[in-house]
């Protein structure tokens, strides 16, 4: 189950494509976009970090911070990271912690087939560090110009 609106968003530490530990908390006193994507270097998810990336200047003028998390390794980060530019955190959730903490980690259907994997969803944490929004079954290609819509409306 999703975190709520209106309610603390859970804190967490978890490591970026370099290593480097990240405290969701550090973060407080700006906006954050948390999104949860399956999978480095597939295509819906190369959708949506391009748009993060192509977008970041309009995020960083918003006081903006984003953080991408699925559950692949630092490693495989860092190359997705660097292929396409990324200039955002990427955070490694290997031992699948936060992305059941958040409510992402469920079972999914393609092809008839069932398995675990992470619901490509977003959250929109407030600088006091309160979810302000919930974004389900995100649209890649326009899902970043949508959080910045809501950023700016909800500023």
């Amino acid at each position: 189950m999703f975190p709520k609106v209106n309610t603390q968003a859970k804190n967490f530490t978890l490591p970026d494509q370099e290593g480097v530990s990240h405290t969701l908390s550090d973060y407080l006193g700006q906006w954050i976009v948390l999104y949860f994507y399956p999978k480095d270097d597939t295509p819906g998810c190369t959708v949506e970090a391009c748009q993060f990336r192509d977008n970041f200047p309009k995020f960083q003028k918003s006081q903006a911070v984003v953080l991408g998390v699925s559950v692949d390794p630092a490693k495989k980060h860092a190359k997705f990271a660097t292929k396409y530019e990324l200039p955002f955190t990427l955070l490694s959730d290997e031992e699948k912690v936060v992305v059941n903490l958040y409510g992402v980690w469920a079972k999914k259907k393609f092809m008839g087939r069932e398995y675990m994997g992470i619901l490509h969803t977003s959250f929109l944490i407030n600088p006091e560090g309160t979810i302000a929004k919930v974004y389900e079954d995100v649209k890649p290609a326009t899902h970043a110009e949508e959080v910045l819509r809501d950023i700016r409306e909800l500023s």
